[in-house]
């Protein structure tokens, strides 16, 4: 049995500011270590989800201390939500880990189709040997070189969740690197000093099991992008975005009642149904992620408004949310996304693009691809590291 956690005052907008990027590195995590089959990347997942466990009763007695009337427990009750939301979704992370941990098993169609849904997320020790030894990540600028973000390193003394230009690397950090594969098969040799190996593509054996690997793969994608849009509503005290989430909540429900009959269908085709266990769990781990974001969002989507603690923790978070307006002229006014290479180039992933035209077909185009384009007047929402706020400023 673990010991007891003693209340102590804290900050409860530092703690939701954590509780969101351990949230949010725990999703890239779990969903690498099925791709990666790693045993050592879903161990740190649970590691972090102990973390969790901490900093989400320390934020409720908080939470509670702080209430001495119905109108405070009517306004901190939002607040409670978006802390029981990041709970949820480090537990569907935790059971995402066990699926590798626990050799449930997983199609090797699922891996395959993985790396098309994310972009590569690795654990690399850094050598002593490195160039990157001594050297501090605004010093490196992997990021705007290779679109490598270093989103987290661990040391003897615990998680930096955080790390920002003045972190200085040492040998024996192991770093949590995030980015496209021809950035990551650069990188990663710096680190480890050995090259990086892709998952062998695997070809599906049974037409069943691939369309509900695709329907798996989508609800992922729907789910991470309710994640984002929901702190997105919270952070602009948005009833469209929250609407947004509430669709996609319901588009993953219908996804997994998809996947759920093609899974059952493929049953019979397979030679040991039992190994389909684990895409089950995967799937119901994905749901709960979908669900989680409604709940962060419910509060705007109710009417009652952002609590002034849970918007100051968004917008300090580590990965930030920002909502800009295209300029007349910008670089990229009358241009794609993929033109301008913008992730690469500023390290921020546009997640929406509002369309101010009358005329447009749909008022949000959600999880914008490279061949999107904004022209003046669209609101763009993009979200990414708070280093990369100025560089997208000087494209809009």
């Amino acid at each position: 049995m673990s010991d007891g956690v003693g209340y102590e005052p804290v900050s409860v907008k530092a703690v939701l500011a954590e509780m969101k990027d351990t949230a949010e590195l725990l999703i890239d995590l779990s969903y690498s270590a099925v791709l990666l089959d790693s045993d050592e990347v879903a161990a740190e997942v649970l590691e972090l989800e102990e973390r969790m466990d901490v900093l989400q009763l320390r934020a409720r007695m908080s939470l509670l201390m702080a209430a001495r009337s119905p109108d405070d427990a009517e306004g901190l009750a939002p607040v409670l939500g978006v802390v029981g939301a990041a709970e949820k979704i480090s537990d569907a992370a935790g059971d995402i880990a066990k699926v590798v941990l626990e050799e449930v098993g997983l199609p090797a169609e699922l891996r395959w189709a993985l790396p098309e849904a994310i972009e590569t997320l690795v654990r690399a020790e850094l050598v002593a040997d490195s160039s990157l030894a001594g050297e501090t990540l605004g010093g490196l600028a992997l990021e705007a070189e290779t679109g490598v973000r270093v989103l987290a390193v661990r040391r003897a003394e615990g998680w930096l969740l955080n790390p920002d230009a003045d972190t200085r690397l040492g040998a024996g950090d192991i770093l949590l690197i995030r980015g496209p594969e021809t950035g990551i098969q650069a990188v990663y040799p710096d680190v480890t000093g050995e090259p990086y190996e892709p998952p062998e593509p695997v070809e599906p054996e049974v037409a069943d099991l691939d369309r509900a690997v695709d329907s798996i793969v989508l609800m992922k994608d729907m789910s991470e992008l309710a994640v984002d849009l929901a702190y997105g509503a919270v952070l602009f005290d948005s009833e469209n975005l929250a609407e947004e989430v509430f669709e996609l909540e319901a588009e993953v429900d219908a996804l997994q009642s998809r996947f759920e009959a093609w899974t059952l269908r493929a049953a019979a085709r397979v030679e040991d149904p039992v190994s389909l266990r684990g895409l089950v769990q995967f799937a119901g781990a994905v749901e709960v992620i979908s669900d989680a974001a409604l709940e962060i969002s419910e509060g705007v989507l109710r009417g009652i408004g952002t609590h002034p603690v849970v918007e100051e923790a968004v917008r300090e978070s580590d990965e930030v949310i920002v909502r800009r307006e295209v300029g007349a002229g910008a670089e990229l006014d009358g241009t794609t996304l993929g033109g301008l290479t913008v992730k690469t180039r500023t390290g921020m992933r546009i997640i929406g693009v509002r369309r101010t035209d009358p005329e447009a077909d749909k008022l949000w185009v959600l999880s914008p691809g490279p061949e999107t384009r904004l022209d003046a007047g669209d609101i763009v929402l993009a979200k990414g590291p708070r280093g990369g706020v100025d560089r997208l400023a000087e494209l809009l």
